[in-house]
């Protein structure tokens, strides 16, 4: 399990062929959403500088996007085919009924954009996909917002990477950096845990 936590073991491990199955599982089935996909991104794109680079950064954005793209479709489907049951799954008792009802949330107040804001939202970003199948988002629409989201999500903290990665104190201290990208992901998960046991 640490293994499966830990963003330079897995990329050094498996490569790009690791990065795309991580990012797939995490956005495109339930039992994904303990994985590491924001630290994933960005540890992969600082190690696509150095001397020893996994890979041109250019191929690196390709299999993020295609992977994020790809998940949130798989997720869509999961969910417009199976509907509201998956989410009452052991899969959707291990999410738990809080962060459930937060992304039900956020899509009654953004509506389909909700897709692009839980890119960056960890855990969300699992949901979101799921319940767009189960509202009957219309496919066409989905798709749209799905390929928006996986370019920015895909793009951009892989891109942080490569370029923060040229700064000598963030590459001798990454353990730091990814438990520093880790603490400000799960900000928003505490929050709304305080916030349902305040309605409680």
């Amino acid at each position: 399990m640490n293994s499966l936590l830990d963003p330079s073991h897995l990329i050094t491990t498996f490569g790009l062929l690791g990065v795309a199955a991580i990012l797939f599982a995490e956005t495109g089935i339930l039992i994904g959403f303990f994985l590491p996909g924001d630290s994933l991104l960005f540890i992969a794109g600082l190690m696509t500088g150095g001397n020893n680079p996994i890979a041109p950064l250019w191929l690196l954005l390709i299999v993020t996007v295609v992977a994020a793209f790809a998940g949130d479709q798989v997720g869509y489907q999961i969910g417009k085919s199976a509907g509201p049951a998956v989410l009452r799954s052991k899969a959707g008792r291990m999410i738990g009924e809080v962060r459930i009802n937060k992304a039900r949330d956020y899509f009654d107040k953004y509506g389909a954009r909700t897709v692009i804001i839980a890119r960056f939202i960890p855990v969300v970003r699992t949901v979101v996909p799921v319940l767009a199948g189960i509202n009957e988002m219309p496919r066409t629409t989905f798709i749209r917002w799905n390929l928006i989201g996986a370019v920015a999500w895909g793009t951009l903290l892989p891109i942080a990477g490569h370029f923060l990665g040229e700064i000598s104190f963030i590459r001798d201290h990454v353990d730091l950096i990814v438990l520093g990208i880790i603490a400000v992901s799960l900000i928003p998960v505490v929050l709304q845990f305080f916030a349902a046991k305040k309605m409680v």
